[in-house]
């Protein structure tokens, strides 16, 4: 597999996990998945990098804990079933990475907490605490209060965004998005076999976004769009972000060994400054 020089040597890193990878689709724990994913960060961060993991999925094991094949449409039901998956999925999470020697620690946000530069800065204190402790911080949007009413505003949306937001804030050279597909296309692949993987996005253009946003493709709802906007708000912040398959997290070291895996974005200057002194 050819190498990307684009890469740069990252220090800090920020993995988002998608619930699609931790949960089967029939609602079972993927525990493998989570055994293989605090294999790998703790590997990563026995090697001297800092790593940060940004994870979704509460609502999802909260379902399979009450063996509810619905999720319930009112806010205090939805919060409520956070509140109780949050808590085996952070049980299983200690367990596993404990397994490898490895200390975590939970941080819950909500979106008025980082909009707010008081509570921001205590929050990105206790990140940059707990990596000189080398523990590995594991975020989750905190659901259990997470509610948009009038002018606050709590929810990110989606935890692509929120990882985009943690990495951009506590300056991580770079984000890994681990996702349900391989790559970013120029067209829904499974409607248009004319569709072409993009190794490398140097820019996050409207062209872009209309492409990713089409009517009729599996990224019209959202998911695409929503990668791209985190993959912009880390760029624009400095940084790279790299989308990839989340099935085998272990992708993650052929990653930081520069094998040209799924997309990187990357800022133009990062190309410019690689060519340069190449």
């Amino acid at each position: 597999m050819r190498q990307r020089p684009q890469l740069i040597d990252p220090q800090r890193i920020v993995v988002k996990i998608g619930t699609s990878s931790l949960i089967y689709s029939d609602g079972q724990l993927n525990l493998k998945t989570m055994d293989e994913l605090a294999f790998v960060l703790s590997a990563i961060r026995k090697h001297g990098r800092q790593v940060i993991l940004v994870s979704s999925g509460a609502i999802g094991v909260g379902l399979n804990q009450l063996h509810l094949d619905q999720r319930p449409t009112d806010i205090a039901s939805q919060q409520a079933i956070a509140a109780i998956g949050q808590n085996e999925l952070m049980a299983i999470f200690n367990q596993r990475f404990a397994s490898y020697g490895q200390q975590i620690g939970q941080v819950l946000l909500t979106h008025d907490v980082m909009d707010y530069p008081v509570s921001k800065q205590n929050v990105l204190n206790t990140f940059e605490r707990l990596l000189t402790m080398d523990a590995i911080p594991i975020v989750n949007e905190n659901d259990t209060v997470a509610v948009d009413e009038l002018d606050h505003r709590t929810t990110f949306g989606d935890n692509d965004q929120l990882s985009a937001l943690v990495a951009a804030s506590v300056k991580a050279d770079l984000l890994v998005v681990l996702s349900d597909i391989d790559c970013l296309y120029n067209a829904d692949p499974r409607t248009n076999p004319q569709a072409t993987p993009l190794s490398l996005v140097t820019s996050v253009t409207d062209e872009l976004f209309a492409e990713a946003g089409g009517s009729g493709t599996r990224f019209g709802t959202g998911g695409m769009i929503t990668k791209l906007k985190a993959a912009k708000r880390m760029m624009t912040a400095g940084g790279q972000m790299v989308l990839a398959n989340g099935h085998d997290p272990k992708i993650i070291f052929d990653i930081l060994a520069g094998q040209s895996i799924g997309t990187l974005f990357t800022p133009d200057e990062h190309v410019e400054g690689l060519k340069k002194h190449g």
